[in-house]
């Protein structure tokens, strides 16, 4: 009885795993595809709307950002522009003459008051809406919708010997780390919830994830 028991166990061990497996290499994208373009039609005018409001302040409305993808394949990741014109100035102008300031962006590559963002940024950061335009590399298989938060290389690197973590996955929209750590999670932080996820990819995983993005985009406790 006890080793019908091992087996039965064993069949259900398996059969979840083909699951996961199946999920990851054909669902996983099929959810992607399917719900982007459910979301399309609702997403283009709030994009619309945010255009019009950046090009009324003047400059560019999108900033696009070369980011390392699955596999190491490298993607331009695209958002609503949050920051003034000389942004890497001032950037480096803060870091200089704030020391504080300077421990924190090396710790988390953010800065909770970061000089470069506009008043409209802030609002559009707050509530995650600069990252609508990513619906585009979700449409072109770049990004999932639910992943690791997309890197830049340097920032890989601090990943270390687990950066392999990262690269298994396709980068995400939202995911374990946007939803609970984005505020004041560190890289250490990160990797442990990259890791977690890539060990439970699953359907109600990222429907769960999903379902709580709109709680952080509804109470702006994005950064």
């Amino acid at each position: 009885m006890a080793h019908l028991d091992l087996l039965s166990d064993r069949q259900k061990s398996n059969q979840f795993r083909l699951g996961r497996r199946i999920y990851q290499r054909i669902g996983k994208r099929t959810l992607d595809l399917g719900l982007a373009l459910v979301l399309l039609p609702f997403l283009l005018p709030v994009i619309a709307a945010m255009i019009l409001a950046i090009r009324l302040q003047g400059g560019p409305a999108f900033y696009a950002h070369m980011r390392v993808g699955q596999h190491g394949k490298r993607f331009t990741c695209w958002k609503i522009r949050t920051m003034v014109g000389d942004a890497e100035d001032r950037l480096a102008k803060h870091l200089q003459t704030n020391a504080e300031a300077a421990e924190e962006w090396q710790r988390t590559q953010k800065l909770q008051s970061d000089p470069r963002v506009t008043s409209l940024g802030r609002h559009l950061r707050r509530t995650s809406l600069d990252e609508l335009p990513q619906i585009w590399n979700v449409l072109r298989g770049e990004m999932s919708l639910v992943g690791p938060r997309p890197v830049t290389v340097p920032e890989l690197e601090r990943y270390g010997p687990h950066k392999h973590i990262y690269l298994s996955l396709k980068p995400g929209v939202t995911g374990l780390w946007q939803v609970f750590g984005r505020s004041n999670g560190c890289y250490e932080q990160r990797l442990r919830m990259d890791r977690a996820y890539s060990k439970k990819v699953g359907l109600w995983q990222d429907l769960s994830l999903i379902g709580r993005t709109a709680l952080v985009v509804t109470r702006g406790t994005g950064c």
